[in-house]
């Protein structure tokens, strides 16, 4: 079996999650890594991943999942608005929907924090002088400030123990 790890990253977080699965699975089984273009037509099994825009993958992902039939998925990613199980169950929940239902995905995901671009910052920044009694932004200032640390060297660990599992468990 040929696994595929496919991925789409803006800041580099979703990146560096993708290259840590494949440095932890390199050496148990025939492992291909690229971006969305990457050709993924003889794999049989894809950790696909993405950053989050607007709760949802990216586009170009969004894309991917519509072109696959007949694969073994494991959903994988970065979000900048991150540390909440019950936040990356929705998104998991949400890009699941997208996908046709001829591929079996995994129940098992993963999703950690990431940095976000500094324009995402100066909105906020702008938002609180427009708004200054807005509390929300402020929430949403302090946690792209937290964003910033991730994903941090326990992200890239988890997700390497995440894939080591995902593919003991297949048995490949």
């Amino acid at each position: 079996m040929k696994v595929g790890i496919i991925y789409d990253s803006i800041t580099g977080n979703t990146k560096k999650i993708a290259e840590a699965i494949y440095e932890e699975i390199k050496n148990k089984c025939d492992v291909i890594i690229g971006d969305s273009t990457l050709d993924i037509s003889n794999c049989d099994i894809l950790f696909i991943g993405s950053w989050t825009d607007k709760g949802n993958c990216s586009k170009k992902i969004s894309e991917v999942y519509k072109n696959l039939k007949n694969k073994r998925i494991i959903i994988f990613g970065t979000a900048g608005f991150g540390g909440s199980r019950e936040y990356f169950d929705r998104l998991y929940k949400r890009i699941k929907e997208q996908i046709p239902k001829n591929n079996q995905i995994e129940n098992k995901y993963f999703y950690c924090q990431g940095k976000m671009p500094n324009t995402v910052k100066e909105r906020y920044i702008k938002m609180i002088k427009e708004n200054p009694k807005d509390s929300n932004l402020q929430v949403s200032l302090k946690n792209f400030e937290e964003a910033l640390k991730h994903p941090n060297d326990e992200d890239i660990e988890n997700a390497k123990k995440f894939a080591k599992e995902i593919i003991e468990n297949m048995k490949i």
